[in-house]
């Protein structure tokens, strides 16, 4: 099983594996550990990764880059209409309402979902990371950022399923951060000690994260997340792209953001210039050549004057601190070490304002770049079978407050309550007992909208169904059970009603019908039972985390669970039994902005496609390629290595032969099937494979041949030795020798005419005997004389039976006798001599 964490970028994207005892970032086809969020689409195939990269200005309308956080939003959601505008490329309404990318690809328009073009990346990674561990990869973990909610959340999911990946978790940037530095730390603190509180800086190329986080021997526990998402990397960026389009406008009347290639050209310079005032404070020149209508543009800037320009941006990196710090309830002084990851914490200022807000020095033992990914697959590797890693529990938070909302038969007609609070342990399960008598609805929704950067609060509905009253006609008890999943996902995992059967004895309490209650009195006693219930939920969540993976076996319990609710409300029960049944309920959820499995399903059909049409496109190249790079080989050595072994009439021939055929390769021959390319190559070969073989022939055939005259006179030499009764070949059968000394002679006498009849011809001219056949007689000869030679001389035979007795008595055992009967009698015979030295002899 293979264990692969993913980080899934704004700008680029790592994987980490673990093989051979670590965590390892793999390199791509480009020797490259990052691999850009990039995807270019084109007339006849798709390219992703670094060689999309290298299209953006070239095919600027069908390069498809920064994403990432269109996911799960609505067409109309501002965030997207603002998104739009700086996009080179054109986003399109959805038929269900969602974004879409509208590109040409082979030579038709196309509408592609977000979670498609997500998909197509994470298949290039899947396949990077297939081609490094040499072997399958299915299961992985991947990174989203924490502040994504539900709907983004499963857009993501849904793009794995799509690219054929079994995502085992959705893990928070800055807890996967948290993971990877955590668990190879052996000073921490012991479990009952005070944990060791670290604070994680996050800022990439799109959104900032700080993630607060108290570690013990083998346990993480995140106390607080807190988030800017809109700003980052890029926003610096956009900062000096819009104070040199303003210098160009005023210096070269050049109205940059008109031309979307102008534009991502300046993009890239700026970028490339912030690193460099990352590590310089001098003034720094910006030249671009060819800009703008065929002009030359230059300007410089220096780091003072860039602060300058980012101060707005510069001040919104201490609000996300100050918030984590007071969520975590923490001070200054407990915090041991600030931990800062992401490109754009490399920017002096960024690091200046964080390490003043703390008072301390910042630390960068993590590589800024990779931690998350190696993060992501310690997390998979934890929850992999196949690997074993050192015991580490993982406790998450719920980055917002979650209520849910049901519809009762009070005046005012709701319900709700808040089932996890901002900053709540996660995974998490609640159970909540409700008192109805027919089917009924919750809503879920984020309890306080403007904390959310989603315009949509809402999570989800989800209708209980298949609920009646009681035999006696009273309400019916349904437990339910909410929790957040882990990928933070919110979801009513389970409902089920308890029936009474019989009840025998029961002491009549005051009645728990929450609807025949004045309002507020049931709003309150449904708190009351949510507070009971919730501390069930302690008790499983502490179980599930200790085993995170299992979180599908959780509606097992569910019978046991009512049972002891059952109990926990009748506190003035008496001791007559009630047996209660627990009946599982159906739940239909209805998500907001879920993508059903029949578009899924399509999804995946449609990249199966385009992966075929990406090989077949591949193949057809590498036949080109190969009929091409046959063309150019083959010239070069017919006027060097092959030039003594063809006649001139003969080269002349083939070289305008291989001029024609480069001609064609850029005329006709262009665009070609596969199959055309083929038939051309093995025409080619045709007329060039004889020369290749004569050539080859030559060059190996006179050391094929010394083998071989070496190999006969060695054999005569033996034959020789044995004429002259030589010891070691006496015991050769004389008939057998004579067989072998004719072969000898016959293979000498088939060498000789052979290179007498070589000897006679040209060079130009097919060899009379080639090295193959020199191989095959050279292999005979050994088959046929060796086993002959070889054979061992027959063994000398044991003394006859006669002296074996005659010496028994002073050399061993006698026959039939075992040495350790004779020992003894040995010894009487000769009371000094401790061993005979017969016996040495028989060792």
């Amino acid at each position: 099983m293979s264990v692969v964490g993913i980080d899934l970028g704004f700008l680029n994207c790592y994987i980490g594996v673990a093989r051979s005892g670590g965590i390892e970032t793999i390199a791509n086809e480009y020797s490259d550990r990052c691999t850009p969020a990039c995807i270019s689409l084109g007339s006849k195939t798709r390219a992703i990764g670094n060689a999309a990269k290298s299209q953006i200005i070239t095919n600027v309308k069908n390069a498809v880059h920064g994403f990432k956080k269109l996911h799960g939003r609505a067409f109309e959601d501002p965030y997207i209409q603002a998104e739009r505008a700086k996009l080179p490329y054109e986003l399109q309404k959805m038929p269900n309402g969602s974004v879409g990318v509208k590109v040409r690809y082979l030579d038709e328009e196309r509408l592609f979902a977000v979670e498609q073009i997500t998909g197509m990346l994470l298949a290039k990674l899947k396949e990077t990371s297939e081609s490094a561990l040499k072997k399958p990869v299915a299961d992985c973990v991947i990174s989203v950022p924490s502040f994504f909610t539900d709907a983004e959340r499963r857009s993501v999911m849904a793009a794995a399923q799509i690219a054929g990946l079994n995502c085992l978790k959705l893990m928070n940037e800055t807890t996967a951060v948290a993971l990877a530095y955590g668990i190879y730390k052996q000073d921490l603190p012991a479990l009952e000690e005070k944990p060791r509180n670290v604070v994680f800086v996050d800022m990439g190329h799109s959104a900032y994260q700080v993630s607060i986080c108290a570690f013990n021997k083998g346990k993480l526990k995140v106390l607080a997340t807190t988030f800017d998402p809109f700003v980052g990397g890029r926003n610096f960026d956009e900062a000096l792209v819009d104070y040199f389009s303003e210098e160009f406008r005023t210096k070269y009347k050049l109205n940059v953001k008109e031309n979307p290639r102008a534009l991502l050209r300046l993009y890239q310079e700026c970028e490339k210039l912030k690193k460099l005032m990352s590590a310089n404070a001098s003034d720094l020149p910006l030249n671009i050549e060819c800009f703008m209508n065929d002009l030359d543009v230059s300007s410089k800037m220096n780091r003072a004057q860039f602060e300058q320009l980012c101060a707005a941006l510069l001040a919104r990196v201490e609000p996300p601190l100050r918030a984590a710090m007071d969520q975590a309830k923490l001070q200054r002084e407990d915090i041991y070490s600030i931990e800062i990851v992401g490109g754009a914490t490399r920017i002096p200022a960024v690091k200046e304002q964080i390490s003043n807000f703390f008072c301390k020095e910042i630390s960068t033992t993590l590589n800024a770049d990779e931690a998350v990914a190696r993060g992501c697959a310690l997390q998979c590797a934890i929850l992999s079978p196949a690997f074993k890693v050192r015991e580490f529990s993982i406790t998450d938070v719920v980055p917002y407050s979650i209520t849910l909302r049901w519809k009762s038969s009070y005046e005012e007609g709701t319900g709700e309550c808040e089932v996890f609070s901002k900053n709540h342990a996660a995974p998490f399960s609640k159970v909540i007992t409700f008192h109805k008598k027919e089917p009924f609805d919750l809503e879920a929704y984020y309890t306080h909208p403007h904390e959310v950067p989603y315009p949509d609060s809402r999570i989800g509905r989800f209708t209980i169904q298949n609920v009646g009253p009681q035999h006696d006609g009273d309400n019916s008890k349904v437990k339910v059970k909410v929790r957040v999943n882990i990928h933070g996902l919110f979801s009513v995992a389970s409902a089920s009603i308890i029936e009474k059967l019989s009840v025998e004895g029961e002491h009549n309490d005051t009645p728990m019908d929450t609807e025949s209650a004045s309002k507020n009195q049931g709003r309150d006693e449904e708190l009351d039972k949510m507070q009971v219930d919730q501390e069930e939920g302690v008790q499983k969540s502490q179980a599930e985390q200790q085993n995170q993976a299992d979180e599908e076996a959780e509606n097992a319990g569910t019978e046991t669970k009512a049972a002891s609710g059952e109990k926990q409300d009748h506190p003035s029960q008496t001791k007559a039994k009630t047996k209660v049944k627990s009946i599982d309920l159906p739940i239909q959820a209805s998500l907001c902005r879920q993508l059903g499995q029949d578009l899924i399903n399509s999804y995946i059909e449609n990249e199966g496609k385009m992966m075929m049409q990406d090989k077949l496109e591949k193949e057809r190249n590498d036949a080109k390629n190969a009929v091409e790079e046959y063309v150019y080989e083959f010239r070069d050595k017919l006027c060097g290595a092959f030039e003594k072994f063809i006649t001139e009439e003969d080269s002349n021939k083939l070289t305008l032969m291989l001029e024609d055929t480069e001609n064609w390769l850029y005329e006709d021959g262009e665009d070609q099937p596969k199959q055309v390319y083929m038939d051309k190559l093995q025409e080619l070969k045709k007329f060039g494979q004889p020369i290749q073989e004569r050539c080859m022939e030559h060059e190996e055939r006179p050391k094929v041949l010394n083998e071989l005259g070496k190999k006969i006179q060695l054999l005569m030499k033996a034959v020789e030795a044995y004429k002259n009764k030589d010891e070691k070949y006496d015991h050769l059968d004389p008939a057998e020798m004579e067989k072998v000394e004719k072969y000898i002679n016959e293979a000498m006498n088939w060498l000789n005419s052979k290179m007498n009849a070589q000897n006679k011809l040209s060079l130009t001219q097919d060899p009379v005997v080639k090295v193959a056949e020199i191989l095959a007689k050279s292999k005979e000869l050994d088959s046929f004389c060796n086993p002959i030679l070889s054979k061992p001389k027959p063994k000398i035979e044991a003394p006859s039976e006669g002296q074996a007795k005659a010496n028994g008595e002073h050399n061993g055992p006698v026959n039939g006798q075992s040495a350790a009967e004779t020992k003894p009698e040995a010894a009487k015979d000769n009371p000094q001599q401790t061993k005979p030295p017969g016996e040495m002899e028989v060792d």
